[in-house]
């Protein structure tokens, strides 16, 4: 299928220079940037909103919060890329923030006047929703503002925001309910995410509704086509599984036996913040630099190496015997996932065929987002048989995994037009948007994978 006019054409002028440009930063800053704003707001509300309902009913309360919250959220990201697919990612995403200002201003009108559990709930159903819909559109976004060669750069700047909107939204939604009350909350998360919708304006503007055969084929059948693409491309697949391990190796150690191992040890809670802020800043610190030269590292240093570097830090976190030590190893682990990451992201987008590119990003989606219960639950089923240091060394061997999955990933060639799978519309990458060490189509060694 041709799909040199999968973008129909937009209303408003184009750059034409913007074509040549290795990574259109100002659209990517307002993307990121609006985003960062929109998840520290998030961020804010999710503390504020599980503070609130301790008062109301203690841990069943906010058990049940949780659940009406992350159950609608994975649900919705399987539509969600379908949706972005069908009427592509600015339809989505305007629609989708412009409703969530509403909820929220909607929704502290309620709770200003209410002290029961239910408003809560109603509100975190709905936000789950919208942000289950738009997820993958923001990951479809990206690369049509970034050649393919420099497409981690702009990922790896994404991450940065990933790691700094819980850094700045959580202590400011702790101030905000300990000083004053949940609609307070609710308004100024509602405030982010109307700087969000103005940045969307900016960063989407030159992106119009896709005319392809795509629209013609109905919700239900695209919203399958994240699942079809992993069973029809050896890449995506395998860096699904890849990605699977990573997040199933990180559930437990760090939100479960983190703090029972500081608390086994009598190190204080103190501990748990400095190591959790040792990671962050070393992720930080490679998102940042992966931002300026991610395009050239190697493909099998940003995947591979750090891969194992992380496998290999999660079970000598399980082995140091101070708190500074702990956390010296804990940054390792950062800076080795603040490449690995957006490495992660970049090449499952790079494989992706441009007409299916929400759907492929809401299935890596859930890898992430699905993993977190199963990880706590499976793990901590093995703690209580094995013993906490067991337990976390398998979770290493786990993520040992993750490496070798992505060795088998660059083993397939990226384009799926080389698979046989023309019909799922890829467009054939330009010359200019090859990474420097790219394979041809006839060479997929993993040596010379796109980077």
């Amino acid at each position: 299928m041709d799909t040199e006019n999968e973008l129909a054409p937009s209303d408003d002028t184009t750059d034409p220079a913007a074509e040549h440009r290795p990574v259109q930063w100002g659209k990517v800053i307002a993307l990121v940037g609006g985003q960062g704003m929109s998840l520290s707001g998030s961020y804010i509300l999710l503390i504020a909103m599980n503070w609130t309902a301790i008062g109301l009913g203690g841990s069943s309360a906010v058990t049940t919060l949780m659940l009406a919250a992350t159950v609608p959220r994975a649900l919705m990201l399987v539509f969600g890329g379908a949706v972005a697919d069908l009427f592509g990612p600015r339809f989505v995403l305007l629609r989708t923030t412009s409703a969530r200002v509403v909820v929220l201003v909607a929704g502290a009108a309620v709770v200003a006047g209410a002290e029961s559990l239910w408003p809560l709930v109603v509100i975190a159903v709905l936000d789950g929703v919208l942000f289950g819909l738009a997820s993958p559109a923001v990951g479809s976004i990206v690369p049509k503002l970034a050649q393919r060669a420099h497409l981690a750069r702009a990922n790896s700047l994404y991450a940065m925001v990933l790691r700094v909107a819980p850094i700045v939204g959580s202590p400011v939604g702790a101030w905000l309910i300990a000083t004053g009350e949940l609609w307070q909350a609710l308004l100024v998360t509602a405030l982010t995410t109307v700087v969000w919708l103005v940045c969307l304006l900016h960063a989407t503007r030159d992106l119009a509704r896709p005319k392809n055969a795509v629209a013609d084929r109905g919700l239900l059948k695209t919203s399958a086509d994240g699942l079809r693409l992993l069973a029809t491309h050896g890449r995506l697949r395998w860096m699904f599984v890849a990605s699977l391990c990573l997040d199933m190796a990180f559930g437990w150690p760090i939100d479960v036996a983190l703090p029972l191992l500081v608390d086994d040890r009598g190190w204080g809670v103190a501990a748990v913040g400095v190591i959790i802020a040792s990671f962050s800043g070393g992720a930080l610190c490679a998102s940042a630099v992966g931002a300026v030269l991610a395009h050239r590292i190697p493909v099998l240093i940003r995947l591979v190496v750090s891969g194992a570097g992380i496998a290999a830090g999660i079970a000598l976190m399980a082995l140091m015997p101070s708190v500074g030590s702990l956390a010296v190893v804990a940054a390792g682990v950062g800076v080795m996932s603040g490449f690995n990451g957006p490495a992660v992201v970049t090449v499952y987008q790079q494989a992706a065929p441009a007409s299916r590119m929400g759907a492929a990003m809401s299935t890596l989606s859930l890898a992430s987002i699905g993993t977190g219960p199963v990880s706590i639950a499976l793990f901590s089923s093995l703690a209580a048989g094995l013993g906490l240091r067991t337990t976390w060394l398998l979770c290493a061997v786990l993520a040992l995994a993750a490496p070798a999955a992505v060795l088998l990933a660059l083993r397939h060639p990226e384009s799926p037009r080389n698979t046989g799978t023309e019909a799922d519309g890829a467009e054939p990458a330009r010359p200019e948007d090859r990474a420097p060490d790219a394979p041809r189509p006839s060479a997929p060694h993993p040596t010379s994978a796109p980077a």
